[in-house]
C-alpha cells in the first residue's frame, strides 16, 4: 500500500535515515541550557557554505529578542516564536510557524531554504518538540527532524546538571553534546557526568567543530521521552531599558556588585548597550559569575539604538536590580568638591 510517508526511505517520524527523503524538510533542534554558546554556535555555522539555505526558528525565554537580533544578521530567514520556551508555550505555536515557513517559500515571499534549525530556550525541555514532529501527521509529510543538538558549557555545566532537571534532559534527549568553554574550565569532570546521562550521544569540543555536526544525523538512540517539566520555583524574566547612552564605568560597576552578591542567580544576562563614545551597540553577556569580554558591533542590528538587556534570574527581582543601578548611578553623579570650597 501507498507510504503515508513523502519517501519510504525516512522512518516512521521522518528522522536517522541518510538517504534521500524526498521533498521532506531536515529539522535539527538546537537546545543547551542559558549561556552555554547556542547563538554563538549557531551564528558560525550561518557563515559557513554548509550553512547557507537554513531557516532559524528561535525561542527565547524574555520579552527581549536579543539572540534573535543577533542571528538574523547571518540569515534573512530567522523566525521568532512566542516568548518562554517551547515546554511552556502551546506546542500550536511550532506548528504554525512551521507550515508557514513552508506557504511563504511556496508563495516566494522566503528563499528556497533547505533546511531549519530551532535554537530553543536555555530553560526549554526538548522533548514536547520530539513529541510534536513524531505525533503530528501533517508536519512528518513535509519535515523530518535530522538530529537534537545540545550544548553544555564546561564552566558552569556541572553545577547546572544538579540543580536543573531541564538541564539534564537536554543531555539526555541529545544526538550529539558539544561542549563549550573549554578553553576557560575543564571540561573533563563535565563530559563524565554528560556520558553517565547518555552513554550514545557524541561529544564535541566547540572550539574544533565541523559544520558537519549540524546537518547530518548522529548515531545516537533516542527511544524515550521524558515528562515535561516545570521550571524552578524563582526564575523570573525581565528586560533593563535606556533611552540615553550609557556611561560604561556605570553598567561595570552595578554588575560587579550584582554578581559578587548574587552571582550564582544571574543565570543569563545578556543584551544590547548603547555605550557613551561608542558608535555600534554593545554586546554584553553574564552567566552566574562568568562575564564574557564585552563585544563592539559595527551597527545596529535592527536600528533600534536603545539599550536593552534580558535577565534570567532565580529570586533575584527586577526591582531589586533597577535600585541597584539607581544607586550607582547616582553615586557616579556626585562630584566630589574640590580642596578650600565650602
Amino acid at each position: 500500500m501507498n507510504s503515508p510517508f513523502l519517501s519510504p526511505t525516512s522512518g516512521p517520524f521522518g528522522r536517522k535515515l541518510k538517504r534521500a527523503r524526498g521533498a521532506k524538510v531536515p529539522v535539527t533542534v538546537l537546545t543547551g541550557f542559558l549561556g552555554a554558546g547556542k547563538t554563538t554556535l549557531l551564528k558560525r555555522f550561518l557563515e559557513t557554505p554548509e550553512g547557507a539555505g537554513t531557516a532559524v526558528i528561535i525561542n527565547e525565554f524574555g520579552a527581549t529578542p536579543i539572540d534573535d537580533a543577533l542571528v538574523r544578521a547571518s540569515t534573512d530567514e530567522t523566525v521568532l516564536i512566542g516568548n518562554g520556551c517551547l515546554c511552556c508555550v502551546s506546542r500550536t505555536d511550532l506548528q504554525e510557524t512551521l507550515r508557514g515557513l513552508l506557504i511563504e517559500r511556496a508563495r516566494g515571499e522566503l528563499p528556497d531554504f533547505k533546511r531549519i534549525v530551532i535554537e530553543t530556550s536555555g530553560l526549554a525541555d526538548p522533548s514536547p518538540i520530539l513529541q510534536t514532529f513524531s505525533t503530528d501527521r501533517a508536519l512528518g509529510e513535509a519535515f523530518y527532524l535530522e538530529l537534537v543538538l545540545t550544548v553544555a558549557d564546561a564552566a558552569t555545566g556541572s553545577k547546572t546538571l544538579e540543580w536543573s532537571a531541564e538541564a539534564r534532559k537536554q543531555a539526555i534527549l541529545a544526538d550529539r553534546i558539544i561542549v563549550s568553554k573549554g578553553d576557560i574550565a575543564n571540561a573533563e569532570a563535565l563530559r563524565a557526568r554528560l556520558r553517565a546521562l547518555n552513554a550514545h550521544a557524541e561529544i564535541f569540543d566547540a572550539a574544533n567543530i565541523d559544520p558537519k555536526v549540524f546537518t547530518e544525523p548522529g548515531d545516537g538512540a533516542r527511544n524515550v521521552f521524558v515528562a515535561e517539566a516545570d521550571h524552578s520555583d524563582g526564575i523570573s524574566s525581565f528586560v533593563l531599558t535606556q533611552d540615553r547612552p550609557m556611561a560604561w564605568p556605570v553598567w561595570l560597576r552595578a554588575m560587579d556588585t550584582l554578581m559578587a552578591m548574587r552571582g550564582s542567580d544571574l543565570l543569563r544576562v545578556k543584551g544590547f548597550l548603547n555605550v557613551e563614545g561608542c558608535n555600534g551597540p554593545v554586546v554584553v553577556q553574564f552567566v552566574q559569575h562568568l562575564a564574557h569580554p564585552p563585544v563592539e558591533l559595527k551597527a545596529w542590528p535592527d536600528g533600534n539604538k536603545q539599550s536593552r538587556v534580558v535577565f534570567i534570574t532565580r529570586g533575584v527581582s527586577e526591582r531589586q536590580v533597577r535600585d541597584l543601578f539607581a544607586a550607582v548611578e547616582a553615586l557616579a553623579a556626585v562630584v566630589p568638591a574640590k580642596a578650600g570650597t565650602q
